[in-house]
């Protein structure tokens, strides 16, 4: 678009009627181009200044354009402007300001906000060159009129965010500018603005409570780094004080009086303000929050507490370390004085309130874990905490177990709150906690029966964190301290002998459960409870519960269960086996049918049923005919649902039926992971009919349809049963690696080639023959899906071609560091070097740190076998020609990060690679270094001193010298 000035003097309206959002599309397009035209325009822009400073339009999306046009040419043309047009910027803003003051109505408040803006980021651009009266000038325009007066605290607010706000990302050069700006206004106008302030909050405290209300925003914002005394004085913290009791301001006061808390300070200085606040606070009756009734206001109040308190806290942990004992315990005691209020506010009936206080109260308690002994009034504020926190973790009657929306999970957040308090009582005290919980729990496991249900959920949930809060070695909780031992057996005997398991409410059975589970070692300890547990996972109460989130988490609990105790199942094997055995039915493709557990959950009871059969005491012959009963229906229905799937036609239905074949296999999966070895499935008599199972689902991969999810499922069973099956699997490995390489998508592949080479690193030579066979076929496959072109801004086609990339070097290092040369070697030559040059690419290439290391440690393993005298034949040459070359030229490239630590290890592999050239040539390698480095315009000096470096045995001493070489080579 040309940029020079052919624009007249008025705009185009029948663009701007497109900025109505309610125009035609047609009209909102050409209001669209309109606006990139006086954008690109070197004067266009001029159009829109007079109209603001004219106020020729009164449509408020006009304005709002104008605004837009102006901040384009302040943001990304500034410094092209003539000293005339920037002039005439500033008079612009300063028109469209006055006529603000005459208005009878101010402007929309987005109007507002984008002047604000545009105000602010001329400030930004002029106040240190251009405008330096920049706030005077306003000032002086605006006085105390009400719509001037808003503007300037939207501009103030506007410049904070654009100068002072950390949560906006700058360049180092807008840091140094901001900085810059600070120290300026500080020295300049910063005292002038306060004033302003002052006056603001006077004028406007009793009759215009929104002017007020941003002024308190702006003083908040802008005094973490303003001198404090300018604001902590008796005049302006009076005025905030009185603001604390109009209803209408008192919330923002509060939010002034904690980000004025909350400013940087040393530690004796920062305890006398706060101490100063409090007092001031208590005299006027705020400390007396039980008469308080606006809970918004009390949350805001909490939170200004827990910054005194927080402040305090900081002070003392400086002080503490400080020679001068007498301050240290004074402001102990002023933590100490803070106590009452925060257990008030903690024990409040509003969560909110609670959780604003709850950053203090930890503090606290993490200030009495270091002292040497407790006070008597210590220990009772411990336990009024304890209480407290013991309360506020129950459950309300409006919470909804079953559709938990936003409110629910900020109870669940609150909660992870209150447990980090456990955890930290139970640092400070850990009998008095463990006695406190014991008093609560017996208390209510008495009379479960007509408690209510968040007393009850509650005491199991006490019971339950204690496991956390009182750690012991691999949930060794039933042996060691004697006293924390008994108490806890006492309570799970309790838990599981008072029928609470019974309790009609989800939120109680799942507490139930969870922490039988956490200490499921106390069943090693009294197995007698076993039989009844496990009725209560199997019956109503748990696996057939009528709440689908209880049973899915119960199948998961379940199996953890039993993985734990199986060695005290064998009375109760079969029995489990014919009461589970509905839940191992693979549910049919039909809709609407509605089985109890989802197929994920299924999955853990396959594990538990597979678990069970194969550390049972019956022997082998047994031990076969329960697998086999449990597989069994699971290979039938494949077999009958795979003979269905290439007939149907309708692809959301094959979807169906793929979905449903993928669960049996992985069920079937499943119940292998209670084998840790062939040993193990060959002495329960079981290789059988895992074969049996590999035979019946291998001929999904010939498939026609639903490639995807058939091949994942497939693969995941063969990764499974090289661990069961060992070599058994071999001869079904040919067939199916066939059939897994026609067709493939990049995702197929990179899941085929972890199969291959776990095959290769597990088998080694047993497999060379076939690695032979198949290593051209796969490396085609890869090259060939690489290869295919993507869109440039296809982001998901990259990343999987990168993780294809480094699948591919993986498999090349496994093949090269199992001692399987001879797989590479036999192929044909072409072939070979083709190979070789894919490494050096990737090596070199890609800025890929992790693909690169790989390709490092394969040319080291490749230099290590074939390098030396009796290598492969050209290997030498190889080495010369690429590997030296692509040991200097990867680190050389703009893309190499040195501060970046994956790179750092891929610089070391690199050197390794270098290291192992010198090793294998010794002499030769040094004198092509002499030759080669100078073509890189190193000089004599430096690179004699590489060879010499390259020449020493110690190979940290050359990994430390490359890395500078090549810092310094990049300078």
């Amino acid at each position: 678009m040309a940029c020079e000035s052919a624009l007249p003097a008025i705009m185009d309206e029948q663009a701007l009627m497109g900025l109505n959002p309610n125009a035609d599309a047609c009209y909102r397009q050409r209001a669209l181009a309109y606006f990139e035209q006086l954008k690109e325009s070197l004067d266009g822009w001029e159009v829109c200044a007079e109209a603001l400073a004219k106020g020729f339009y009164s449509d408020d999306h006009v304005k709002f354009f104008c605004f837009q046009v102006l901040e384009h040419q302040i943001k990304f043309r500034h410094g092209s402007l003539t000293a005339a047009q920037q002039q005439l910027i500033r008079e612009t803003l300063m028109k469209w300001l006055q006529a603000q003051l005459m208005n009878v109505h101010p402007e929309k408040p987005f109007i507002r906000n984008k002047a604000a803006q545009v105000l602010a980021l001329t400030f930004v651009m002029e106040f240190l060159t251009l405008w330096p009266k920049f706030f005077f000038d306003i000032l002086n325009l605006v006085g105390l009129n009400s719509n001037g007066v808003d503007i300037y605290l939207r501009t103030l607010m506007a410049i904070d965010a654009e100068v002072v706000d950390r949560d906006i990302l700058h360049s180092p050069e807008e840091t140094r500018r901001n900085i810059l700006i600070k120290d300026t206004m500080r020295e300049q106008c910063i005292p002038a603005l306060v004033e302003s302030w002052f006056q603001i909050l006077q004028t406007y405290q009793h009759t215009h409570s929104e002017l007020t209300c941003q002024c308190l925003e702006v003083v908040g914002a802008y005094v973490s780094w303003i001198d404090l005394n300018l604001i902590a004085n008796d005049r302006f913290v009076n005025l905030l004080l009185s603001h604390m009791s109009i209803e209408e301001l008192r919330e923002e006061a509060c939010d002034c009086l904690f980000e004025i808390v909350n400013k940087g300070m040393e530690p004796v200085d920062k305890t006398k303000l706060v101490e100063t606040l409090c007092q001031v606070l208590q005299s006027a009756g705020f400390f007396n929050i039980e008469q308080e009734e606006d809970v918004d206001f009390l949350a805001k109040f909490s939170r200004l507490v827990n910054g005194m308190g927080q402040s305090l806290v900081l002070s003392w942990t400086k002080l503490s370390k400080m020679v001068d004992v007498k301050v240290s315990v004074e402001t102990l005691r002023a933590v100490e004085g803070k106590v009452p209020l925060m257990l008030q506010l903690l024990i409040h009936e509003d969560d909110d309130i609670s959780a604003n206080i709850v950053g203090f109260c930890y503090d606290y308690l993490l200030v009495l874990k270091q002292l040497p002994a407790l006070s008597e009034q210590q220990k009772t504020n411990v336990e009024a905490i304890m209480l407290a926190v013991m309360n506020k973790l129950k459950y309300d009657d409006e919470y909804n177990f079953e559709n938990e929306g936003e409110d629910e999970a900020m109870f669940v957040e609150y909660r992870k709150q209150l447990k980090m308090l456990l955890d930290r009582l139970a640092q400070v005290s850990p009998e008095l906690l463990l006695e406190a919980v014991h008093r609560v729990f017996n208390a209510t496991m008495q009379n479960w029966q007509t408690v209510q249900f968040m007393e009850v959920e509650v005491a199991i949930r006490l019971l339950y964190m204690l496991g956390e809060a009182l750690p012991a070695s691999h949930g060794a909780h039933f042996s060691g301290d004697t006293t924390k031992t008994s108490t806890l057996q006492s309570m799970m005997r309790t838990l599981v002998s008072c029928g609470v398991s019974e309790y009609q409410h989800s939120s109680v059975t799942l507490e139930f459960f969870e922490t039988v589970v956490r200490y499921d070692k106390f069943f090693l300890v009294e197995p007698q409870h076993i039989p009844s547990v496990l009725m209560a996972f199997l019956d109503h109460r748990g696996l057939r519960h009528s709440s689908p989130k209880v049973r899915s988490r119960v199948a998961y609990l379940f199996s953890r269960f039993i993985k734990t105790l199986h060695k005290h199942m064998n009375a109760f094997i079969e029995d489990i086996l014919s009461r589970i055995q509905d839940l191992l039915e693979l549910a049919p493709p039909e809709n609407g049918f509605l089985a109890l557990l989802s197929s994920d959950d299924q999955l853990f009871v396959f594990e538990t049923a597979g678990v069970l059969i194969v550390n049972g005491e019956s022997p082998a012959e047994r031990k076969q005919a329960l697998m086999r009963s449990l597989l069994t229906p699971l290979m039938e229905a494949f077999h009958m649902l795979l003979a269905k799937l290439p007939q149907e036609a309708d692809e959301e239905r094959q979807a169906v039926l793929a979905d449903c074949l993928s669960h049996a296999v992985g069920f079937a999966s499943r119940t292998s992971k209670a084998f840790s070895n062939k040993q193990t499935v060959k002495q329960c008599g079981c290789s059988e009919v895992y074969l049996d199972c590999l035979q019946t689902f291998l001929p999904a991969l010939s498939c026609p349809v639903q490639r995807g999810p058939l091949r994942s499922a497939v693969r995941s069973f063969l990764h499974r049963m090289i661990i069961c099956l060992e070599e058994e699997v071999l001869p079904f490995i040919p067939a199916a690696s066939q059939h897994m390489l026609k067709d493939c998508e990049p995702r197929d592949l990179q899941e085929f080639i972890p199969l291959i080479s776990q095959i290769t690193a597990k088998f080694k030579n047993q497999v060379s023959p076939f690695l032979q066979e198949i290593f051209m076929p796969l490396v085609m496959a890869i090259f060939e899906v690489l290869s295919r072109p993507a869109e440039e801004n296809d982001q998901t086609a990259a990343l999987e071609k990168q993780m294809l990339r480094r699948s591919y070097f993986s498999f090349i290092q496994t093949i090269a560091s199992s001692g399987m040369n001879e797989v590479m070697a036999s192929q044909e030559a072409e072939n070979i070097e083709r190979v070789l040059f894919t490494i050096i690419q990737g090596a070199v290439d890609f800025p890929d740190p992790v693909a690169q290391k790989t390709c490092f440690i394969i040319l080291s393993r490749l230099v290590e076998l074939w390098g030396g005298k009796d290598g492969l034949v050209g290997f030498p040459d190889f080495i010369y020609k690429h590997i030296v070359p692509a040991c200097f030229m990867a680190p050389l490239k703009p893309t190499f990060d040195l501060s970046d630590a994956q790179t750092v290890l891929t610089l070391s592999e690199c050197t390794l690679t270098l290291h192992m050239i010198h090793l294998k040539r010794g002499l030769e390698c040094i004198q092509f270094l002499q030759e080669y480095l100078p073509s890189l315009q190193v000089s004599p000096e430096i690179t004699q001193e590489l060879c010499q470096v390259l020449q020493q045995p110690d190979v940290k001493v050359l990994k430390n010298y490359m890395k500078v070489f090549f810092q310094q080579a990049k300078l």
